[in-house]
């Protein structure tokens, strides 16, 4: 079973982090033909425990078109679509108790990022997150 601050620890030794709370993290993974991708991952209490939330932006939403996003996103093995603050970004959620921290975060970690970077290169044409 899985705490917060093994998933912190997991994402401070392996990640560059870049910004960070009590309650969350932003930071970048490499991917691939030497781009980058931001991620933040969130402690969420809720009713029925605790949870994870691993998000990657797909880029700013007034600027692509989300029912694309969404038919995209649809085909995905994990997460959904969401606009925060005008960023569309694809999202996955995990309740922490019986998150084992290498396979329970790491590969939906890496699905979320590969898929909303492939996205952020197919709707802008950029590098931005």
């Amino acid at each position: 079973m899985a705490t917060w601050t093994d998933v912190i620890n997991y994402v401070r030794t392996r990640y560059e982090v870049l910004d960070e709370t009590d309650s969350w993290l932003r930071f970048r993974l490499d991917t691939v033909d030497d781009r980058t991708q931001q991620v933040a991952v969130h402690h969420v209490v809720a009713d029925d425990g605790t949870w994870v939330e691993i998000s990657s932006p797909v880029g700013w939403a007034d600027k692509i078109d989300l029912r694309v996003l969404l038919e995209r996103a649809g085909g995905s093995l994990v997460g959904g679509a969401a606009v925060v603050d005008g960023v569309a970004l694809l999202k996955h959620s995990a309740p922490l108790e019986g998150l084992g921290v290498l396979e329970e975060f790491e590969r939906p970690l890496r699905l979320i990022v590969a898929r909303a970077d492939d996205l952020e290169r197919e709707f802008t044409s950029s590098d931005e997150f």
